[in-house]
């Protein structure tokens, strides 16, 4: 063990931390625990595990990581939690270790924001560039997929699916996959609005690429065709591009059925 840690803070000496990291007061740092460099806990984090997390992490007070999962069916096994590099998880949040039915770990990938108050189950996985904000929380076995941000206040039930650069507004209760990039809300009543327009341009979506995925859109939200057949018009149309097919195979691999 070694690092800059407060006289506050109660460190485990088997825990492993490299000395550019920061511990401030209060924090509390279990034995199974590994940190890379150059990570920083503010004060009052609370830190077990076995958890392994990579380099370059700013965690905010009052945060809990790697603490047993709230699942009934749990019985001590020794699961995980894997936080990726460069992630800033906000106060309050919450994120717990897999469970052995569930595969045994939690993952979150690197350069994610997890706001405040945000909570994160067991045995889900976090891609990387993703947006949690304040107070979202994910059920046990969840995947959220790349540059998806998940709004303010919104539950996500479990093993739904949420696609890559997908945009959920804030309050809205997600019970089916939300298809990669779309836009969601629960203004009226919750279903995709169509694609993420704003988000995909921000992200340097060109603009052939944008008009293949509205395309696309256009015929999976049609109300004139089931998902079925829907998919089959897009399959039979050349040149669809790597983005539409992702598209379809997401729709393909649903189990729960997907928010149309």
């Amino acid at each position: 063990m070694s690092g800059q840690i407060h006289p506050t803070a109660i460190v485990d000496p088997a825990a492993v931390i490299p000395s550019s990291c920061k511990i401030g007061p209060f924090c509390i740092v279990g034995k199974d625990v590994e940190m890379g460099e150059n990570c920083e806990l503010l004060s009052h984090v609370v830190l077990k595990g076995p958890t392994k997390m990579g380099s370059r992490n700013r965690v905010f007070p009052f945060t809990t990581l790697g603490l047993e999962p709230q699942d009934l069916k749990f019985k001590g096994e020794p699961t995980r939690l894997e936080i990726g590099d460069n992630n800033v998880i906000r106060e309050s949040v919450t994120i717990h270790r897999g469970t052995p039915g569930g595969g045994g770990v939690t993952r979150v990938g690197s350069h994610c924001l997890i706001m405040a108050y945000s909570h994160i189950a067991h045995d889900c996985s976090i891609s990387d560039n993703v947006i949690m904000a304040n107070a979202a929380t994910l059920a046990g076995h969840v995947t959220v997929e790349e540059y998806a941000v998940v709004g303010a206040l919104c539950p996500v039930h479990q093993f739904v699916r949420i696609g890559a650069y997908s945009y959920i507004g804030g309050g809205t209760t997600i019970t089916q996959d939300v298809l990669p990039f779309s836009l969601t809300s629960a203004k009226r009543d919750v279903h995709a609005f169509g694609m993420n327009s704003v988000g995909l341009e921000r992200k340097g979506f060109s603009k052939e690429r944008l008009r293949k995925i509205h395309r696309a859109y256009r015929t999976l939200l049609s109300s004139r065709m089931n998902i079925g057949e829907s998919l089959e018009k897009l399959k039979s149309e050349s040149d669809l591009g790597e983005d539409v097919e992702r598209l379809i195979r997401f729709v393909e691999g649903s189990q729960r059925g997907i928010l149309k």
